[in-house]
């Protein structure tokens, strides 16, 4: 088909140019043709890219004879110049082994001054030096440090660590590796007691159940929990326990058992003195305590300006509002808890007065009692076994109480999640504090004796011929203190199910 238009060739348009212009200095044709040339290139993909790396790695590795390995430190080195390293390494093989380029700071090193792990990535020691001491500043994560290239995850050799780093590296290197070993050991513990470094290994498998430590520094802690030891308490108790000793949900239990609200303004008010007339401070508003009706509807007929019987009626029939249940249900579980929580904290704080009586027997009055007795120090063991004794059993006893609010309250629970019956719950709870009672009984004689009839001794009081009396009676009473406990204990554990 005919066109209106016509069109020609760059060459043609060219060459007519050629012709209607003699005055160029140059070829014309020839040079249209040059600019005309396209630039050879080839594009890869991945898959391609990593066959023709490894295309100039075997051509290398076939000339020179090296591994693979090798081939790719040396091609690196030299930036992937095939012909420069087969002319360096034919031209000095040695210094071509021996030098490397750090992939840091990028400069150009002997390999004996540089270090690599096993991936083969090659860093100077200085580069070494900065990167892991930046780590162990960071902490225990620098014992998974891995190689600095960012894809890398070769790990790093403690070997390596150990000579790059200053000695104070090393060291703080060191502490991390042995922390490691016991806290990522389930068979062992750190003894929690600040300042102690000692560690304990279970020699039996651990499990759930709690198990008393008495570490060499004197402490005893659980091994499951970290808190004091707590038999027969189970790690849980001891954890509920423990935070509602310190929750602020027990102020508001005070708030609402001991207080009222005005009934005009609504503001908690104290009761501080015996009158049932009460005034609010805010609002000014007068009412009484007890039926919190306003006072001016007192007199005569509701029994007394100051002994209203309008609530002891209304308690006597159980005629209480909602804001009286939760007043009486507050009260009464914070004289519950007060109960327990008082013995719980006597018994700690007696713990710890004998253990500080403990240590002046030991530190002071053995020699004084050896003297005055003509007894060897090595046969007055007796006395600090009587007050390790006291102690333990101050510690046991004291957790039986958290035990026994918990285990007897309102909702106890089997193992299997039943509730169990509140008779059934009433047995255990009269068996139970039979046997903490008949504990806490030798104990106080145990803790009394020690305390007391030493002194006594001391002080010139008691007559020595007795010694011997005493002696036998506090070794006798220790034993039975203990067998007391060792009961309580199991039985503190059978409690734990139901019968």
């Amino acid at each position: 088909m005919d066109s209106d238009y016509a069109y020609s060739s760059a060459e043609d348009s060219y060459g007519a140019m050629g012709s209607e212009d003699e005055d160029f200095d140059f070829d014309s044709q020839a040079e249209m043709e040059t600019h005309a040339k396209k630039v050879p290139y080839v594009v890869f993909n991945e898959e391609q890219l990593r066959a023709r790396q490894q295309d100039a790695v075997n051509a290398v590795a076939g000339v020179l004879s090296i591994s693979d390995g090798e081939v790719v430190r040396v091609l690196r080195q030299f930036k992937w110049d095939a012909n420069r390293v087969n002319e360096e390494w034919f031209a000095d093989e040695e210094s071509v082994r021996r030098k490397a380029t750090c992939r840091i700071c990028f400069d150009e090193f002997d390999l004996k001054h540089m270090r690599a792990a096993r991936c083969k990535h090659f860093f100077c020691k200085p580069c070494w030096r900065g990167y892991i001491s930046t780590a162990i500043g960071s902490g225990p994560s620098v014992l998974s440090l891995r190689c600095p290239l960012p894809d890398c995850p070769a790990a790093v050799p403690a070997a390596v660590v150990k000579e790059v780093v200053s000695e104070s590296d090393a060291r703080r290197y060191d502490t991390y590796a042995m922390r490691s070993f016991v806290e990522d050991n389930a068979q062992l513990t750190w003894c929690p007691s600040p300042g102690c470094e000692h560690a304990v290994e279970s020699r039996v498998e651990v499990g759930t159940e709690p198990m008393d430590i008495a570490c060499s520094c004197g402490a005893t802690f659980c091994f499951q929990c970290k808190e004091e030891a707590h038999r027969p308490v189970d790690c849980e108790t001891v954890g509920k326990w423990i935070l509602k000793n310190s929750a602020e949900s027990e102020n508001l239990n005070w708030i609402l058992a001991h207080t009222k609200q005005c009934p005009k303004c609504k503001r908690p008010i104290e009761k501080n003195q015996g009158c049932m007339h009460m005034t609010c401070s805010q609002c000014r508003f007068e009412f009484c305590w007890l039926c919190q009706g306003s006072w001016a509807e007192h007199g005569e007929r509701t029994g007394g300006f100051y002994a209203c019987n309008r609530y002891e009626v209304a308690k006597k029939k159980g005629d209480y509002d909602e804001e009286a249940l939760k007043r009486e249900h507050a009260k009464n579980a914070l004289e519950r808890y007060m109960h327990y929580y008082q013995r719980w904290a006597e018994n700690d704080r007696a713990r710890i007065s004998a253990l500080k009586a403990m240590a002046n027997v030991i530190e002071q009055k053995l020699e004084g009692l050896s003297e005055l007795t003509a007894t060897p120090t090595s046969q007055l063991k007796f006395l600090p076994d009587a007050w390790a004794q006291v102690v333990d059993c101050r510690r046991i006893l004291k957790w039986t109480y958290a035990f026994g609010y918990y285990r007897f309250g309102e909702q106890a629970l089997g193992s299997n999640g039943a509730a169990i019956s509140a008779d059934t719950l009433k047995q255990q709870q009269e068996f139970f504090e039979f046997n903490q009672g008949q504990a806490e009984y030798f104990l106080e004689k145990l803790h009394g004796m020690a305390e007391k009839q030493v002194i006594q001794f001391l002080e010139g009081s008691a007559a020595a011929e007795s010694w011997g009396k005493f002696r036998e009676t506090l070794i006798g009473l220790t034993d039975v203190t203990r067998n007391h406990f060792n009961k309580l204990v199991q039985v503190g554990g059978a409690s734990c199910c139901p019968i």
